[in-house]
């Protein structure tokens, strides 16, 4: 009976001393597995993938159970794609998408894409998305609108990775490059567009330049026609304050003539010679007449 116990205990040791290194050559069909830290063990049995999911740790599993891991961090996934413009120029886009795994239904990920579900799944997606967002705008406008593009691609991925457990939390269009002839002629319309601006700048400057001297023109007339009539008014002020002064010196010279004062002026003026001839007979005297009409005999 002690044999048959040795017997028992040595086929078991022995088993276990298999197992053990079956555990050791081969880790992923042995009875501990180990997901490492920011990942979680996807469970499959001859294949067959496993409803549970295991977080990070040391996890005790069945034998011929093989443990898949998959990164749940958030992690960039950069790709290059070509599309077209609603005018119908090519566009090259390098394009970066941040993603994570959702843990709960990373199986559901790993039975309906794979492990490979970046090609398989993601850039698909992102291909299709991109040209469905960029056809709604021109080439000249990508550029400028960038950031808005990459808004509306991100809402497409999210809503059609969600189902799959992958959740998208950015999307960033971080290159745009054009064909060489598409470039040369955007340069071209550039120049144009500069030439154009600085001919209406000058314009404008010269425009201003011309009203500001019809400006100075037009106030130095306004000054000088300002100038003219006060001197005109001071002239005709000064015409008449001397017509004024005049009329009334000699308003005052009138009022002091008198008949006496003319009679007594002529007689002053007299020199007392008798003219040569005059009017009347031999005997008769003289007769003075002077302005005021009074006689004087001699």
């Amino acid at each position: 009976m002690d044999d048959f116990f040795k017997v028992i205990i040595t086929v078991l040791v022995s088993i276990l001393v298999v197992l053990l290194i079956v555990d050791i050559l081969v880790p992923t069909y042995g009875f501990f597995a180990k997901v490492d830290s920011g990942n979680v063990g996807i469970v499959t049995h001859f294949g067959k993938i496993e409803d549970k999911v295991l977080d990070a740790g040391f996890h005790l599993t069945g034998f011929f159970e093989k443990v898949h891991p998959i990164n749940i961090r958030t992690q960039i996934y950069r790709t290059e794609l070509v599309a077209f413009s609603s005018d119908i120029q090519q566009v090259v886009l390098l394009v970066a998408v941040n993603y994570n795994i959702t843990p709960d239904i990373a199986n559901t990920l790993y039975r309906t894409v794979g492990g490979n579900y970046l090609e398989t799944l993601m850039l698909p997606r992102l291909n299709e998305n991109v040209k469905v967002a960029i056809s709604s705008y021109t080439a000249e406008s990508l550029i400028a609108n960038r950031e808005v593009l990459s808004g509306e691609v991100l809402e497409l991925m999210q809503f059609d990775l969600a189902e799959y457990g992958i959740t998208v939390s950015a999307v960033s269009v971080e290159n745009i490059d054009f064909t060489d002839a598409f470039e040369a002629a955007v340069e071209a319309k550039q120049v144009a567009t500069q030439d154009k601006q600085k001919a209406q700048t000058l314009q404008e400057q010269q425009t201003m330049e011309a009203r500001q001297a019809a400006e100075r023109e037009k106030i130095q007339a306004a000054a000088e026609a300002e100038k003219l009539k006060i001197s005109a008014d001071a002239e005709a002020y000064s015409i008449t304050t001397k017509a004024e002064a005049e009329a009334t010196a000699n308003k005052l010279i009138a009022d002091s003539i008198t008949p006496d004062l003319i009679d007594y002026t002529q007689a002053q003026s007299w020199d007392g010679k008798l003219p040569e001839t005059f009017v009347g007979s031999d005997n008769a005297m003289p007769v003075i007449q002077t302005e005021s009409g009074g006689k004087q005999e001699e």
